[in-house]
């Protein structure tokens, strides 16, 4: 059976039950109330929680979308950056191996 973890995020109390560490899913709370707070306090009087909340989800999948397209171009340039070197490295062998022959025919 999974522990139960109780975590406060927007002023609610929840109860779960996870094989996360209870310290890492509180790190996690910690990071959406702050974005709560980040709103203001004019916003958490107009908006309810759930509202809060969303807009919150929001932010954060916004959030991880750039990170997604920015993992993703850093992953497209590495392998450019890779197979330009296997490039030089195959035509530095070839050359290598060219003047082998003509030393040692």
């Amino acid at each position: 059976m999974k522990p139960n973890v109780q975590i406060e995020i927007a002023g609610a109390r929840y109860r779960m039950s996870s094989d996360a560490d209870e310290a890492y899913l509180q790190r996690l709370a910690d990071i959406v109330n702050e974005r709560v707070q980040a709103l203001g306090p004019k916003a958490a009087r107009a908006a309810t929680p759930a509202q809060l909340l969303a807009v919150v989800a929001l932010g954060l999948a916004e959030d991880l979308d750039a990170s997604e397209r920015r993992r993703e171009g850093l992953e497209a340039k590495t392998r450019q950056v890779v197979d330009a070197a296997i490039r030089r490295i195959d035509q530095r062998l070839k050359a290598d191996a060219e003047l082998a022959q003509q030393i040692d025919p």
